[in-house]
C-alpha cells in the first residue's frame, strides 16, 4: 500500500502509524453509551470504586422519595 503525503491532511504527522489497527474496534460499545464521570480528588477516600459511588446514590435517591 502507498502510504499518503504528509500534506494530504494536515492534521495527520508523518510519525503517526496505523499499521495493525483495527477499523471500528469500539464501534459496537461507543453505539451503547457510556457514563462516564469524574469525581474531585477530596473524595477519593469516601468513594475509591464505582461500586461506592453508586450505592451512595441509591441511598440519596431511596432518601428522597416519599414515604407510602
Amino acid at each position: 500500500m502507498k502510504r499518503p503525503k504528509a500534506t494530504e491532511d494536515p492534521d495527520m504527522l508523518p510519525e503517526y502509524d496505523f499499521r495493525g489497527a483495527v477499523r471500528g474496534k469500539y464501534f459496537e460499545q461507543y453505539q451503547r453509551g457510556t457514563n462516564l464521570v469524574l469525581i474531585d480528588p477530596d473524595l477519593l477516600d469516601a468513594f475509591p470504586d464505582s461500586a461506592s459511588v453508586n450505592r451512595a446514590l441509591r441511598q440519596l435517591l431511596q432518601s428522597r422519595q416519599p414515604s407510602s
